[in-house]
């Protein structure tokens, strides 16, 4: 993907989040990886996502939502009136429940673009350290998220000097076993990291997405 292209379509992630509605609400959008280290074009556009819970759930509009299309979960994992309004864009896990991540990157990124969006209801920060203690432990390394990010949206605004560095490629990165590094991995440790991150990152194509819960 061109940069440009990367861009415009952040642009467009993050009008959607800013006007809503949302299968959930949503409290960070971060990009991480290519995008943000300048690259041009990109491999992926990797996205994260801090998710909410989601509150004061509609159970008889979930009701309603299953017997019509046999889905369950809507009223409590994603918004009822979302799904009412989007039945096109609810999406499941294999249990056959509404995925809130699944949903979010209908709604949010084309599926016929190589991007990839993380969703979580950590914060980006804290759980790539989480996560990379875990690969750590158990030497998963493809689970291990790039910590080179750029936080656009907290608060219920956008950031737009964080966007204007980014259209600018003005950010600064060390490189991902440098990073990895000064998160606590040794050497070696961070460097198969890194060469786990780049074969992961290979061997998808598209839009692929990923639900984690803390």
């Amino acid at each position: 993907m061109d940069r440009e292209r990367a861009l415009t379509r952040i642009e467009t992630l993050l009008d959607a989040v800013e006007t809503g509605p949302l299968p959930v609400p949503v409290r960070e959008v971060w990009v991480y990886g290519d995008l943000a280290l300048g690259l041009d074009p990109i491999d992926r556009l990797d996205v994260y996502v801090t998710k909410d819970l989601l509150l004061g759930g509609d159970a008889d509009a979930g009701d309603a939502f299953e017997a019509e299309h046999g889905v369950k979960g809507v009223g409590a994992s994603v918004s009822a009136e979302w799904a009412a309004d989007n039945p096109d864009l609810v999406r499941t896990d294999a249990r056959g429940y509404a995925a809130p991540e699944k949903c979010l990157a209908a709604c949010l990124l084309p599926d016929d673009e190589p991007t990839h969006l993380e969703v979580c209801n950590a914060p980006f920060e804290q759980n790539v350290r989480r996560r990379l203690d875990a690969a750590l432990d158990r030497g998963a390394y493809d689970q291990v998220i790039d910590p080179r990010g750029v936080c656009l949206y907290a608060e219920e605004r956008r950031s737009e000097s964080a966007l204007e560095k980014l259209r600018g490629g003005d950010l600064a990165f060390p490189t991902l076993p440098e990073s990895l590094s000064m998160l606590g991995a040794d050497e070696a440790a961070a460097a198969d990291a890194a060469d786990a991150i780049a074969a992961a990152r290979t061997s998808q194509s598209a839009r692929s997405v990923r639900g984690d819960v803390v």
